[in-house]
């Protein structure tokens, strides 16, 4: 259903305010500028395993969100001190928002001090004397090809923590890094860009189970850069928008194309023609009805509108299906607009819970009006369920995921009061949204536009072949849509899950809106031939066929998983199809809506243009 003109102008509003938050971030980081001397903020932030790639947001709708499902850290990642390095002697945590904390970041400040413009040659930070514990916590570390990250003026550096290698008689030796050495570009006043690299001779030994003595140094280097400020992002999205990535992104596209111009094509033509030759044929019988017994989908108007199983459900998932696609709607303009610049800590999460909690009042109206033009006297039970349907799998699936985390101490961990945060935002913003829109949409007084009046006694299904049942047509539903975006679908992966960043937002709203118009096309076609073989229980099965892509998306996770990840251990593993799981749940609910409404445009149009009695 539509939502009132109210309710658009509160979420442009929104909008408008998220964008002016966002980029008053961008703004207060541009004017980072620093005299000569001046102490350049330098911050430690996590450790972890290199083939459990840590999570950084996609730069869709994480995402789509991600997209969707992404408002929680999804990797296994732990605090820099975790690992037995030296403390700095004023050892400080930095404030983070909401959305860097959601992210993952525990930001605290590190041992190195890089001031602006001052070089600096082995510097010596501290002797630690290391206990066989925490050589073995180090090479244990070694072994997983553990990384570390900092961020210095809000650039992001990594590093590994160490090596291991093979010995002549196929033994493992483990080396501890002791030396790092900074390279910082920088531009009149301003820092441009930062890399970290080892020396190769400064290693340590923690192949044994021994106290070892370790001496920590690090050398920074100055050096002047061309390089303009509002520039030195464009390094971190350079490896997503090399020419070789966009050649393949680009044939994604077309590839896509052709396939939404081959269906919509052959979709247009025989249903055309088909119901042209209905349309003659019905309006031909209509002055021999009694001689002749109708057949097809007209021989079912009096069924066809009538209403579903399970409306309360029904309408439920309509409505929150209309918010998440809000919701990607919205993400998609912030990401357009330069909002989700590479490694903007914390923003897409920041957006994800705004635009999530201030869009539950289109779920509320969509479901409260849709349930009681069915005809639905319990509204109240309906929002209810419209607020838990979504929401509700999410939150056990946070809890489980969350309690895994704190278990493995990992900063995915959401600390108590980010919780309180979440729970008040869920309470004070979310839930009153809803309540409100469900009043708005009761109040509303629309009635279900049916073109024929239903009968009092539904006719009784004839029988049908195996393939056109319930999961024969769920599968062909779901493998066209999917297969349009199997391509760009792999480098959405490799950014969330893996250490890749994916900044072409605008091929990614394209491949989405290829994925919107073969979802509803395949939907309708579906829905036709379910009208011709006589079966009017089409509202279910037009809405599981037009979701059916999130189940193929959720397979695919399962080969991703297994043949291009390295991911490994429990943690990761529950994190990964946890998470995943309830991303593609959002793909149902949202895609499911979308086959629905264009299924059911399609049925009213066509039932119009006929004569019923």
């Amino acid at each position: 259903m539509m939502v009132k003109p109210q309710i658009y102008k509160w979420l442009v509003l929104a909008l408008f305010v998220i964008c002016s938050v966002m980029g008053a971030v961008t703004s207060d980081a541009s004017n980072h500028k620093y005299k000569n001397g001046d102490v350049v903020p330098l911050y430690a932030n996590k450790v972890g395993p290199f083939q459990n790639p840590r999570y950084y947001q996609i730069s869709f709708v994480n995402v789509i969100a991600g997209f969707l499902g992404g408002f929680f850290p999804i990797s296994e990642t732990y605090r820099y001190f975790d690992l037995p390095f030296c403390l700095p002697g004023d050892l400080k945590e930095k404030k983070e928002a909401l959305g860097e904390v959601l992210n993952g970041d525990r930001l605290v400040s590190a041992p190195y001090k890089l001031d602006f413009l001052v070089d600096k040659d082995s510097e010596f930070i501290c002797t630690k004397k290391l206990t066989k514990q925490e050589v073995n916590k180090f090479r244990k570390a070694i072994s997983k090809d553990y990384y570390f990250q900092m961020y210095f003026d809000d650039l992001p550096l990594w590093g590994f923590i160490g090596k291991y290698e093979k010995t002549e008689l196929n033994e493992l030796k483990y080396y501890l890094f002791k030396h790092l050495q900074f390279e910082v570009l920088y531009n009149k006043d301003h820092v441009i860009e930062v890399n970290v690299r080892t020396d190769p001779s400064a290693l340590v030994d923690v192949t044994e189970d021994k106290e070892v003595n370790v001496d920590f140094m690090y050398t920074v280097r100055w050096k002047e850069t061309n390089i303009p400020f509002d520039k030195r992002m464009e390094k971190y999205s350079q490896n997503s928008s090399l020419p070789h990535h966009l050649e393949i992104h680009w044939f994604s596209i077309i590839n896509s194309c052709v396939t939404v111009l081959l269906l919509t094509g052959f979709l247009a033509t025989i249903l055309m023609r088909v119901l042209k030759n209905d349309f003659v044929k019905y309006a031909h019988d209509e002055e021999t009805a009694e001689d002749q017994e109708e057949t097809g989908w007209k021989y079912i108007h009096g069924d066809v509108f009538r209403y579903p199983k399970f409306k309360s459900l029904f309408a439920a998932a309509l409505g929150s299906g209309t918010q998440l696609f809000a919701l990607t709607i919205f993400i998609f303009i912030l990401a357009l607009v330069g909002v989700f610049y590479p490694y903007n800590r914390g923003a897409l999460f920041t957006a994800l819970v705004v635009i999530y909690a201030l869009t539950s009042g289109i779920a509320g109206y969509t479901a409260s009006s849709f349930y009681c033009q069915l005809e639905g006297t319990n509204w109240v039970r309906n929002l209810l369920l419209t607020g838990s349907l979504f929401c509700g799998p999410l939150f056990l699936t946070f809890c489980f995921l969350n309690t895994v985390a704190i278990a493995y101490s990992a900063t995915a961990a959401l600390p108590f009061g980010t919780i309180v945060v979440i729970a008040l935002i869920w309470a004070l913003v979310t839930s009153p949204l809803l309540v409100l829109g469900g009043i708005a949409g009761k109040n509303s007084k629309a009635e279900f536009q049916a073109p024929c009046r239903t009968t009092k006694y539904p006719r009784e299904i004839p029988p049908l072949p195996w393939y056109r049942g319930s999961l024969p047509q769920m599968a062909m539903a779901g493998f066209l849509p999917f297969s349009a975006i199997y391509i760009e679908l792999y480098y959405i992966f490799a950014s969330v899950w893996g250490h890749r960043i994916y900044t072409i937002y605008s091929i990614l709203f394209i491949v989405f809106i290829i994925l919107v118009i073969v979802t509803a096309f395949i939907t309708i076609a579906l829905t036709y031939f379910q009208l011709a073989a006589e079966d009017h229980e089409w509202w279910w099965r037009s809405f599981v066929c037009g979701g059916s892509t999130g189940l193929f998306i959720y397979g695919y996770c399962l080969y991703y998983y297994y043949g291009r990840s390295d991911m490994t251990g429990f943690m990761q593993t529950s994190f990964f199809f946890g998470y995943m799981a309830c991303i593609c749940y959002g793909f149902f609910l949202m895609l499911g809506m979308i086959g629905f409404r264009a299924s059911l445009f399609f049925v009213r149009h066509i039932y119009r243009s006929i004569k019923c009695e």
